[in-house]
């Protein structure tokens, strides 16, 4: 999920109908959906909403940073007057991802967004990266064109004026993305009945974000986010150290405790070190770790004797900006995610390079359109090379550091239905391996269990809804119905017994129970993605024909040769 610290909450105004909700016998369809018609507007946030400019991960007075390349806009003074508010501006302005480091900056902030946007729920009162186009997904689905196209505004501002899709609008998140949707975004946008009063509008609108998208494509061409010599592209975030929103957590003890206790797992994460090093301990550990002396948070990652290395701290980073936070897919607690080409990010480039050429055709740039269609097809050649494994039936992520294809099935591998790159022969094996991942309550993560939330026996809404869409657009229709039917069934039957929709749920017992042991133990309310994807699945079976239903698949992971 989204990079931020757990402890959290429950808010009243997230909590929208609970008493009410509570008191279900069974679980009802209708009042599922009547709580997420309405909690599009309590999950809501802008600058005239004072709260929203609180962080709760940092225990600071408020401040809201403007970019340094925007004239202030009207009304911001009486803002800061009213709501208490530090306002000010950025150094310089920021020319691409990474210009910028948090760390130069006199203290963490909000960054400036001009438009209203809808947050995950819980306390977050950010915009993150990948959870608003799913968000956007369920806008839209419920008719709220303005507010969807305001959320990808705000995507493009950011583009525009911080380097890029942020992970979310936090200083501390100038060195990171996210996954990559904003072409997608736009292009539902476009698509929209009410976004535009008419046609000359929406021109103008895709004439002016086009070269916005193809910018923050190019974040992922840089030679940070390339996954060596693959032609493909990895997560990398392009700080360094403990991240800054771990301020007060207890986190990366965690990880060296874990690693300690399971010595056989490390991948070489810890580092002997004192817990006051000396200024020659210091300097080496600048290094061979984290800065002590620049970051209170590295000052702190300290047990047993032990520190984390300056390696782990990438692929922690990268975790981040994956959003799997935490996973054990890609090394304990994530922390070798910059050592892949993931499936998941290759899929929805190759959507990206797709969607761009359809754009740059809309604006009759045909020239454009092709050096896309080119980019896709050797993305997809790639894919094929190294993320293919004819033997298995699955696209499966590739560690290029080792030259080796990982050995653990993620639920990526159905990205690439969703992305339209699958030939119909993988389509078909990845829909006869579906019973490696379904459950009872729908598509879980894996069949690891690690503790961690982005492991089994957990699901989310984004990686069922783009399963479950991919194996419809491929014709697998009744397997995309009886798994639509067993997630939006969890939901309902979570909202059941507490009121509320929650982030992620309990695929093996089909309900929100969820117990979490590595890393971020909350399960928070609201919940953005989660409202989106069962509105967008509710449309998926209204626009299915009739079948009888087909038959219930084993929820016993096989082994996958």
């Amino acid at each position: 999920m989204q990079t931020r610290p757990r402890i959290l909450s429950l808010l009243g105004a997230t909590a929208l109908v609970l008493s009410t909700a509570a008191s279900a016998a069974t679980p009802s369809p209708a009042k599922t959906q009547a709580y997420i018609h309405k909690a599009w507007d309590t999950l809501t946030r802008s600058l005239d909403d004072c709260s929203a400019l609180h962080d709760p991960k940092m225990d600071a007075r408020p401040v809201l940073y403007l970019p340094a390349d925007l004239d202030k806009p009207a009304g911001i003074d009486d803002i800061a007057k009213r709501c208490k508010v530090e306002v000010r501006t950025l150094p310089r302005r920021i020319g691409q991802l990474g210009d910028l480091m948090p760390s130069k900056l006199p203290a963490e902030g909000l960054l400036y967004l001009p438009r209203p946007y809808v947050v995950p729920g819980g306390q977050f009162n950010e915009m993150y990266g990948w959870d608003s186009y799913f968000i956007q997904l369920g806008l839209l689905a419920d008719q709220r064109d303005d507010l969807a196209r305001d959320m990808t505004d705000n995507m493009l501002f950011e583009v525009e004026h911080y380097g890029g899709v942020l992970n979310a609008n936090r200083t501390y998140y100038l060195t990171r993305s996210q996954p990559p949707f904003l072409s997608r975004m736009v292009s539902d946008v476009l698509a929209a009945p009410k976004a535009f009063k008419d046609e000359a509008e929406r021109h103008a609108w895709l004439a002016r974000a086009y070269p916005l998208v193809v910018a923050n494509y190019h974040i992922w061409t840089r030679p940070e986010h390339r996954a060596g010599d693959t032609g493909l592209a990895r997560y990398f975030d392009l700080g360094q150290g403990p991240v800054p929103e771990m301020h007060g957590s207890e986190y990366y003890r965690g990880v060296i405790a874990w690693v300690l206790a399971h010595p056989a797992k490390d991948p070489g994460y810890l580092v002997k070190a004192s817990e006051h090093p000396d200024a020659a301990e210091m300097a080496k550990l600048k290094t061979g770790s984290c800065d002590i002396q620049a970051s209170t948070v590295c000052a702190g990652a300290w047990a047993s004797g032990y520190r984390l290395s300056a390696d782990y701290y990438l692929g922690d980073r990268a975790m981040r900006e994956s959003g799997f936070d935490t996973n054990f897919h890609f090394g304990p607690y994530g922390g070798t995610t910059h050592h892949y080409a993931g499936v998941g990010l290759n899929s929805l480039l190759y959507r990206y390079e797709r969607d761009l050429h359809d754009l740059a055709l809309q604006l009759g740039k045909v020239s454009e359109a092709q050096q896309w269609a080119d980019a896709a097809a050797t993305r997809k050649a790639a894919m094929d090379k190294y993320l293919w494994n004819d033997q298995r039936g699955l696209f499966m992520d590739y560690d290029f550091t080792r030259g080796k294809a990982s050995e653990q099935p993620y639920v990526t591998t159905f990205w690439p239905l969703w992305a339209g790159l699958a030939s119909k022969a993988q389509a078909a094996a990845l829909d006869r391996h579906l019973a490696v991942f379904e459950r009872k309550g729908g598509l879980s993560m894996d069949d690891l269990s690690s503790g961690a939330q982005w492991d089994e026996p957990f699901g989310w809404a984004p990686t069922n809804w783009l399963a479950i869409s991919g194996l419809d657009a491929y014709g697998f229709h009744r397997d995309a119905q009886r798994l639509a039917r067993k997630f939006m069934g969890t939901v309902e039957t979570g909202f059941a017994h507490d009121g509320t929709i929650r982030e992620k749920y309990n695929m093996v017992k089909g309900n929100a129970d969820v117990r979490i042991t590595a890393g971020y133990t909350t399960n928070v309310i609201g919940f953005g993605w989660t409202n989106a994807v069962y509105l967008k699945l509710h449309q998926l079976l209204q626009g299915m024909p009739a079948q009888a239903p087909a038959p219930a698949r084993s929820t016993q992971a096989p082994a996958v040769h």
